[in-house]
């Protein structure tokens, strides 16, 4: 992996909204990582670099809002000619439960339209997801203002272990050995 993308919205009106697990994310890894986000006007966003063995790897939070996050990832990427499947976005997801977080690489974007804008900025959705389950309110009409909100008293804690449980995978993704952290996240303990 080159770049990790964490996705969210900027403002501190959406911090610890649902929608902003990407950032927690990266947050948490940059924490790990011993490495400090910095804005970057070129890139639209916060970024770390992290020398890991003998290659870099970015850390990256748009701070473009959800649905142009595709303009900061496609920033970075052509300046330092990082490849999509080099890439993993993290994001939350609907069709998940809280406590559940899914890597796959590719795929359909699920409505997501921070995953459309950086699919069609990339022009290709052949890129590393890993997938936090926030669940669905049921009502399609009520996605907007569900996403846009904290998590429920009941569901915090089990976001933050699906944060935590995809953070313990995260050596072997740097590795490149995403088939080995697919089966150790997503085989039940």
């Amino acid at each position: 992996m080159k770049l990790v993308v964490g996705l969210g919205n900027p403002g501190r009106e959406y911090a610890g909204t649902r929608h902003n697990a990407g950032f927690e994310w990266v947050d948490r890894l940059a924490h790990t990582l011993h490495a400090t986000l910095r804005p970057e006007a070129r890139f639209h966003g916060l970024c770390a670099q992290v020398r890991e063995k003998d290659s870099d790897l970015w850390l990256l939070e748009p701070q473009t809002f959800m649905n142009r996050s595709g303009q900061s990832v496609a920033a970075l990427c052509q300046f330092y000619k990082i490849l999509p499947d080099q890439i993993i976005v993290v994001h939350d997801e609907l069709d998940l439960l809280p406590g559940i977080a899914k890597l796959k690489k590719g795929g359909g974007l699920g409505g997501h339209n921070g995953l459309k804008d950086i699919a069609a900025k990339l022009g290709t959705q052949d890129f590393w997801r890993l997938r936090i389950g926030i669940g669905h309110p049921g009502d399609r009409n009520a996605v907007v203002g569900y996403v846009l909100h904290p998590p429920r008293k009941e569901e915090a804690p089990l976001i933050d272990e699906a944060i935590q449980k995809s953070l313990e995978v995260w050596p072997l993704i740097a590795q490149g050995a995403c088939e080995a952290a697919m089966l150790k996240l997503h085989t039940k303990a």
